[in-house]
């Protein structure tokens, strides 16, 4: 339910919003490939304001959690 997975819920809104809603995918290829161009701006670009308007990517590397492991 959406209220158990906030995150995921989020990222749907928003991968919907900025992507699906405003694009007509006239091939499963082209689909493919406007999806992975998003996904890599989504988390190497887009500013998150959960992390201080920073994209997630620099976050994860930075964190002395994901260093550790």
């Amino acid at each position: 339910s959406p209220w158990e997975n906030g995150y995921i819920e989020s990222f749907n809104g928003t991968f919907s919003d900025e992507l699906l809603n405003g694009e007509i995918f006239t091939t499963l290829q082209e689909a493919k490939v406007l999806t992975a161009w998003w996904r890599r701006q989504y988390n190497h670009a887009r500013p998150h304001s959960a992390l201080g308007y920073r994209p997630p990517e620099p976050v994860v590397i930075k964190s002395p959690i994901a260093a550790a492991s």
